[in-house]
């Protein structure tokens, strides 16, 4: 059987942000992803094109890469995007009408919140998961973990300041997956002609979440 959605995002346990400022920039971006075994990529709304990216990019790597969208704030742009081929829903804030969209869709949904309220009211209103943004700002790991003390069921994904140095931290304090941008996603790398750099921080984070589990998580 298939993997879910959900099954591919907590497998992987990693969610690459591109910002990409163009589309070349973009395809060059999550070809060095895949080469580094990362198969999940978020393109923001930030992105020139966003849309007619994430088309591009489903009719070129659709059955390699789980993709979707991030910075989505409007009903509007959920449905586009979801039209092009987001699998995922990311938003930097907390819009009920972009959860609604999400979920009529039958995909997941991934608000940003940060304070308990905000956290627990996009869980009640339907997400899937809950991106914690910018979690570093509010302590890093350890917020996470003051969060889930009094909501373990909640399902969260941490973003900003994370790095492969301290990525651990933050599994072990219960992220289910973590959302990273500029500490992988290296547009210099690219405009250098370096995507191996690219490639190469992939593997390292990819490292880093095996060892965790390898450590913390029982064999079943």
């Amino acid at each position: 059987m298939p993997e879910t959605t959900a099954q591919t995002l907590e497998r992987v346990a990693l969610i690459p942000v591109l910002r990409a400022r163009n589309a070349s920039q973009a395809h060059a971006v999550v070809q060095a992803l895949l080469a580094g075994g990362v198969s999940v990529v978020e393109v923001t709304m930030t992105v020139p094109g966003a849309v007619n990216l994430l088309k591009e990019l489903k009719n070129e790597y659709g059955t390699k890469c789980l993709l979707g969208s991030g910075t989505v704030t409007t009903a509007d742009q959920a449905e586009a995007t979801i039209d092009a081929g987001a699998e995922f829903v990311v938003s930097p804030s907390f819009h009920p009408a972009v959860i609604a969209v999400t979920k009529a869709h039958n995909k997941l949904s991934i608000p940003g919140a940060l304070t308990p309220t905000e956290v627990i009211t996009a869980w009640n209103e339907g997400a899937d998961y809950v991106k914690i943004f910018p979690c570093s700002a509010m302590g890093g790991a350890s917020y996470l973990s003051s969060l889930l003390a009094p909501f373990p069921h909640l399902k969260l994904i941490p973003t900003g300041g994370i790095t492969h140095h301290n990525a651990t931290s933050f599994l072990e304090a219960g992220a289910k997956a973590i959302g990273v941008g500029g500490d992988l996603v290296s547009l210099a790398a690219i405009d250098e002609g370096k995507p191996e750099v690219i490639t190469e921080v992939a593997r390292s984070y990819l490292k880093v979440i095996e060892q965790f589990r390898r450590q913390f998580i029982p064999a079943r």
